[in-house]
């Protein structure tokens, strides 16, 4: 089956700087590792907007959502093509507001078919402008995919043309939502704010939490995952590092404790990719900046080439 690397060096959504160097990290991993990886696969390079960063934000609730929704559109185009193409897009991204972008490309492609997500993560990314404590907009793709302001939970007041621009935000790829918050399956999610906490519990989002992943074990957990999205059309998996436990390194922008072992997160993603459902899988927010010796890059490295590894060999099994 034919791969195509999407590379995004977007980190103008996150609240610390480095993300943007994440793609440049994996690929130095790659070299000291002495791997043809990324010469063996097709990669796109995804034009970025991260000079934005050196002008005054004048979006306080939305951080630089003029530029967000400049990488969203991008994303979104270029995953849709993919797809189009019927070649599996490996989505590759700094900060973790870009996932939105290839959500709604997948949706462009595949308008008529309902999508279940997988969202691999320490963080629930539910947040809005009208919720968020921060205003960075890594913490806000679920909530633009599935259309879920939660004005009920108000901290802020938008301003009109952040209202706006959130938007057309909702409406890239497609103007309908692109899930449903019920068909997200959480894994490892553990440090959220009470607006989240009543999205979760108002949709009855599954969140399979680290302890029970230790429970179950990670073949189980994956399974469980992909059990909770049997109805759904289509799979896409979303992995954030953060995910993991800040003891295997801290080269993450928001590291929080008590997380997956990085043999865990392999297995999960490398058995989640197996099923035919999964049209894309994405892994986001390495951040070298914060690290020693490259270590978060090179775990990150060797779960992206095992992941690919089983996506091409559970398709070959398929043919």
């Amino acid at each position: 089956m034919d791969i195509k690397l999407l590379t995004v060096r977007s980190e103008i959504a996150a609240g610390t700087r480095g993300a943007g160097m994440g793609i440049d990290a994996l690929i130095v991993a790659s070299l000291d590792q002495k791997s043809t990886f990324f010469r063996d696969h097709q990669v796109q390079n995804i034009d970025d907007v991260n000079n934005i960063l050196f002008t005054n934000n004048n979006f306080p609730s939305a951080k630089h959502i003029d530029g967000v929704l400049t990488m969203l559109r991008r994303v979104c185009n270029a995953t849709a093509s993919t797809l189009e193409k019927n070649i599996t897009p490996i989505v590759l991204a700094g900060d973790h507001s870009t996932a939105a972008g290839t959500i709604s490309g997948i949706k462009k492609a595949h308008p008529n078919k309902r999508l279940g997500v997988i969202w691999i993560d320490a963080h629930a990314d539910f947040h809005s402008p009208f919720t968020t404590p921060s205003g960075n907009m890594h913490g806000m793709p679920l909530a633009m995919v599935s259309h879920i302001d939660n004005k009920e939970e108000a901290v802020n007041t938008p301003s009109d043309e952040t209202l706006e621009l959130w938007e057309d935000i909702k409406n890239v790829g497609t103007e309908d939502k692109k899930i449903e918050p019920s068909d997200v399956v959480f894994i490892g999610v553990r440090d959220t704010e009470q607006p989240e906490n009543s999205i979760l519990n108002r949709h009855n989002i599954t969140n399979i939490t680290v302890k029970e992943v230790r429970e179950l074990g990670a073949l189980n957990t994956a399974q469980k995952a992909l059990d909770q999205l049997s109805e759904c059309d289509m799979i896409y998996i979303s992995f954030d590092v953060d995910s993991m436990d800040p003891s295997i390194s801290k080269g993450t922008g928001t590291p929080v404790a008590n997380g997956l072992s990085v043999e865990e997160a392999r297995i999960i993603n490398t058995t989640l990719v197996k099923d035919p459902k999964v049209v894309c899988w994405e892994m986001v927010e390495v951040n070298p900046t914060l690290d020693q010796n490259n270590i978060m890059a090179n775990n990150a490295f060797n779960i992206l080439t095992d992941t690919v590894d089983s996506i091409k060999t559970s398709h070959t099994e398929l043919a």
